[in-house]
């Protein structure tokens, strides 16, 4: 408990640190969605935020906390497209210098929107550990400092601030589906809501082709898959590192998990857009999806979804809908 007091605690510092620049992001229902529950949804709008998603948080939080020094010797990440846009942004307001890698194989749709920041840009790997794993490399022999995508106090409590937010919006609700994919949001968000609103119940949702947060905590070790599978959940896809601060927090926070297959995150993408006029990704679509599949679990409940961001490249999106 220890690890998530800590968290709570930086939770707090984020929400002072990072507020005058971030969107206090829109909690809308979803009467559709509570219609199949016989309850109530609310859909957690990060797709509204600075850059499209909820990684504008977490990223701005790292950066701000760091010294004079650290910034002026320059960061260096790694990620699939959203940490990369939060982080780009977090630069520019810091008037600092950052370096950005990225998988070969990186949303056209997210690589683009970074072109229109002063970030440098860089290529390796085909999965987003392999990438990350070789940026840590690179940024430990340059003697910059990296900003982990999920495996940092400081981005998590970022990401932690959402929950805050949830609290003051809606006082009261039983299950909280947040889409996992390094374990940053679920982290934060859940730590949160365990000290705050202890009845809610955390429900971690993936995909099907890249379930690795599920498959660790049942193996009680973290657990990597042989290869990469294509996923339309394309910003929760990958491993999680072997120390992994979130791999124990995921343990002791999250409920049950809900795994979806991409027909099923498909079908969410294309029920949002035509039923509320959204765009949004496909790691958002997994937690759509998750209630979607589980009508029977949420059944008279009330449910908050956290739609994390609408980052998805168009002509995917219009082949999808």
């Amino acid at each position: 408990m220890d690890c998530m007091m800590n968290i709570y605690d930086e939770i707090g510092q984020a929400e002072k640190r990072i507020r005058p620049n971030i969107l206090k992001t829109p909690l809308m229902e979803s009467r559709e969605l509570g219609k199949l529950i016989d309850g109530k949804v609310y859909l957690k709008l990060e797709s509204e935020q600075y850059t499209g998603s909820f990684k504008a948080r977490g990223s701005l939080n790292k950066l701000m906390s760091l010294s004079k020094d650290e910034l002026k010797r320059g960061t260096v990440t790694a990620s699939t497209g959203n940490h990369a846009l939060g982080f780009a942004r977090a630069l520019e307001i810091l008037k600092a210098k950052g370096t950005i890698y990225l998988p070969e194989n990186a949303s056209e749709a997210k690589t683009k929107a970074l072109r229109n920041y002063k970030v440098e840009l860089k290529k390796h790997g085909t999965d987003s550990l392999t990438t990350e794993l070789f940026a840590k490399q690179k940024a430990k022999e340059d003697q910059k400092t990296w900003i982990s995508p999920y495996n940092d106090p400081q981005i998590i409590a970022g990401q932690g601030t959402i929950g805050i937010e949830l609290k003051e919006q809606l006082p009261e609700f039983d299950y909280a589906l947040i889409t996992i994919g390094g374990g940053g949001l679920i982290s934060g968000v859940g730590s949160y809501l365990k000290e705050e609103m202890p009845e809610v119940k955390i429900i971690g949702c993936q995909p099907q082709n890249s379930p690795e947060m599920a498959l660790s905590v049942k193996a009680n070790r973290v657990v990597s898959l042989p290869e990469y599978i294509e996923t339309l959940s394309d910003g929760s896809a990958g491993g999680i590192e072997e120390n992994a601060i979130t791999f124990p927090i995921c343990q002791k926070i999250v409920h049950d998990y809900i795994l979806t297959t991409e027909k099923e995150i498909a079908a969410a993408l294309k029920f949002v857009a035509h039923t509320h006029r959204k765009i949004i990704e496909g790691a958002a679509g997994v937690a759509v999806a998750s209630l979607m599949k589980s009508v029977e679990k949420f059944r008279g409940s009330t449910v908050v979804i956290i739609i994390c961001g609408g980052n998805i490249d168009v002509n995917k999106f219009k082949e999808i809908i």
